[in-house]
């Protein structure tokens, strides 16, 4: 099996990659929640105890974790001049205005002894009393009442959002906005430097440097032939096009088909992930609100147009598209079943993503627990995980975890 291979939703995981939460968390402040995206100041004990249960669920079902942490520290392991590259980088897109302070900055990062603890420090956020002998310099210095020099980058455990995977190649995203811009930059490291997943000719089928945004939570591999992707909050329809030429034209993959789901344009639903997973080969978890209101639209090679696209608008409900683009009679279940009230509150706690460890089982947040029997009823197995300060960032199981091996499904 090749590095990377993601041609299903569902087919029997094998390695995936997380993030476990570092100080980031612990730098959130209220006065930023807005700014960093979150809604809440999740407790970091807790987080990481949560955390590593969830890691160890895929490890007890034969799933090889790896960390995001270690694989961006393996790929400057590899040159000093690919470390200094990336010191550079990091601190050209954390917009740091001052030459002075650029040149500081550098000196502290170039002072860890390990890439370990120089990504995590990258990824916590730099205080100003964390450089060595700050001083109030400039006009900025004087104005701006702001801790950091380098915001922290809370969301970075929503390893899904940054890159996916699909097929034998990855999406290196175009975040949607300047908060997580930087959270890129890790992918693109390893994708191009890592010993392993940076030497091994991985296809990009879309660039961080694009200009339309796309996140990968709103994409969802159903086949090897079809990918749906959702127009979200954060992917814009132009990113869908283009990554639809990348895929049918200019890297000749197996897909054939792109299903855009155009999906409610709020906090609630940020990815189309957050209202809508596969759980088995005819089974998909979703969100009551959605079920008869997601319009989808089939994207194509024009056979009449040679490097153009074909759209065409689909007709009939979210079950009947999927049966017709999967082959076979697919089952909608409700997140928090009929209750409009419970179904509220348990996609808002994120009971509609899930991650398949293989067809038919998955791991889900435990606090979800009327989706959970539910998901039981219909014959699902069911791994729930510890999930009170986890969930505080807005995102579920599926969120929170990049595949980057599956076994393929049988013909």
């Amino acid at each position: 099996m090749k590095y990377l291979n993601i041609k299903s939703e569902i087919g029997e995981l094998k390695t995936v990659l997380l993030h476990r939460p570092g100080r980031e968390l612990e730098n959130l402040t209220p006065k930023m929640l807005t700014q960093l995206l979150f809604d809440d100041i999740p407790w970091l004990d807790l987080a990481q105890e949560e955390h590593d249960a969830f890691a160890e669920t895929f490890r007890q079902n034969g799933v090889k974790v790896l960390y995001l942490t270690d694989l961006v520290a393996e790929s400057l392991d590899v040159s000093e001049e690919i470390r200094n590259k990336f010191i550079s980088q990091f601190i050209e897109e954390s917009f740091v205005t001052s030459d002075t302070l650029k040149q500081k900055l550098k000196d502290f990062l170039q002072s860890f002894k390990t890439n370990k603890e120089l990504i995590a420090m990258t990824m916590a956020g730099i205080k100003k009393n964390d450089l060595p002998n700050f001083e109030k310099r400039t006009l900025s210095d004087y104005i701006k009442d702001y801790p950091f020099i380098t915001d922290p980058m809370p969301n970075l455990y929503f390893t899904r959002d940054p890159f996916a995977v699909i097929n034998n190649g990855v999406v290196v995203s175009k975040m949607s906005s300047q908060t997580r811009s930087r959270e890129t930059i890790y992918g693109e490291y390893i994708f191009k430097y890592h010993p392993i997943y940076g030497n091994c000719d991985i296809p990009t089928y879309y660039d961080r440097n694009a200009v339309p945004t796309i996140e990968g939570g709103d994409i969802l591999v159903l086949s090897d032939k079809v990918l749906a992707v959702g127009v979200s909050q954060r992917t814009h329809p132009a990113a869908i096009e283009k990554l639809a030429k990348n895929l049918f034209y200019f890297n000749k993959t197996s897909f054939e088909i792109i299903l855009a789901f155009d999906i409610p344009k709020n906090r609630a639903f940020m990815h189309l992930d957050t209202i809508f997973t596969q759980v088995d080969y005819d089974k998909f978890l979703i969100h009551h609100d959605v079920k008869q209101v997601l319009k989808a639209y089939e994207i194509t090679v024009n056979p009449h147009k040679k490097g153009k696209l074909l759209v065409l608008p689909l007709e009939g409900k979210l079950d009947e598209v999927l049966t017709k683009y999967l082959g076979r009679q697919v089952t909608l279940i409700p997140c928090g079943g009929e209750d409009a009230v419970a179904a509220d509150r348990e996609q808002w706690n994120d009971g509609a993503n899930t991650i398949v460890l293989r067809p038919g089982e998955v791991i889900v947040y435990e606090r979800n627990h009327i989706t959970n029997n539910i998901l039981k009823s219909y014959g699902i197995k069911v791994h729930a995980i510890p999930s009170s300060e986890l969930s505080r960032g807005r995102g579920g199981p599926r969120c929170m975890s990049m595949p980057f091996q599956r076994e393929d499904l049988p013909d």
